[in-house]
């Protein structure tokens, strides 16, 4: 009904949409262009506002024999500088076997949370967190480079990523040596209408020399297609090295009003310090004003366990795909 999905329903997140422009019979392309208005009012620091072009991306897919593969060219992609600049968002191939295993290599994003990848891939504006150390599967600011290897069979998937952050080394001349990245992922779609996510991301790749500690994140999220309505729901832990455990979590329900209206309300709240969390309500009507073109209309309000720290937000985002 829209033209916006949550990106969980796709498996470790490593395609870009399911519709394409075909080329040829090894190459499609695909994209979105993706623009909003938005104002923030601040309880003590006033009023913020955004107008413009928050996000381009066109992405190409090939597709030869056994071997399938990704670019995807970005405005708002991790390494991308301020302004206007393009660079590459995600670059990865996939070798595919006849028993179900897969081996991808390149760039890419993280198979964990809810609200992975691009702003296509959403049902409100914003994300849940306010946080990026919950925002696990955000492609532009948690993109990775690595080597994944997956298992699918006809009800559950898992995989397995030994990786790096975008752009970092594992080691640099003169300081101590940098250890990779380790991510799992297991899906499970045996049960009519439910779509069971979750994992663990252990991040090594601290700055060399630097006495920075692993971190561990623990991800488990849940789907379920109720006649008209999807309701979702994940939790996530980040533990660090010498240092409390942090957590978050968000409730979503979408419910279609008809084939192009639907109206997106989520609950979610997460932790800014041991001892202080901020909770959000979002209440976000959608609406398809064509195949390709859909509108969201999102107002949020934060309360936050620190002082004078609330805030609301309103915005609408127009995103055009292709």
């Amino acid at each position: 009904m829209k033209n916006k999905i949550l990106a969980t329903l796709v498996a470790f997140g490593l395609v870009g949409s399911a519709s394409a422009i075909e080329i040829n019979e090894n190459l499609s392309v695909n994209g979105f262009i993706d623009g909003s208005l938005s104002q923030t009012d601040h309880d003590t620091t006033g009023k913020d506002a955004t107008f413009g072009l928050d996000e381009v991306e066109v992405n190409f897919l090939f597709n030869v024999g056994s071997v399938s593969g990704e670019l995807h060219v970005d405005s708002g992609a991790a390494g991308a500088a301020a302004g206007d600049s393009l660079d590459i968002e995600q670059a990865h191939f996939t070798y595919s076997l006849e028993n179900g295993i897969s081996i991808t290599v390149g760039r890419y994003g993280s198979a964990l949370g809810l609200e992975r990848e691009d702003p296509a891939g959403l049902y409100t504006y914003s994300r849940a967190y306010g946080s990026s150390a919950f925002n696990l599967g955000n492609v532009n600011t948690n993109a990775k480079e690595g080597v994944n290897v997956s298992y699918a069979a006809e009800a559950w998937t898992i995989g397995v990523s030994i990786e790096n952050a975008a752009g970092d080394d594992l080691g640099v001349a003169g300081t101590a040596a940098n250890d990779a990245n380790f991510e799992v992922a297991v899906s499970y779609t045996g049960v009519e209408n439910l779509t069971l996510g979750g994992g663990l991301f252990i991040e090594n790749d601290v700055t060399p020399g630097s006495g920075g500690a692993e971190t561990d994140a623990w991800n488990v999220n849940a789907t379920y297609q109720l006649g008209k309505a999807l309701l979702g729901a994940e939790y996530t832990e980040v533990s660090p090295t010498g240092a409390a455990d942090m957590d978050a979590f968000l409730l979503l329900v979408d419910y279609d009003v008809s084939d192009k209206l639907g109206v997106a309300v989520r609950y979610s709240q997460w932790a800014t310090s041991a001892t202080a969390d901020n909770d959000t309500i979002t209440v976000a009507p959608n609406y398809a004003i064509t195949d390709s073109l859909g509108a969201i209309l999102e107002y949020s309000s934060t309360d936050s366990d620190t002082a004078n720290s609330d805030s609301d937000l309103i915005a609408l985002e127009l995103t055009y795909t292709f």
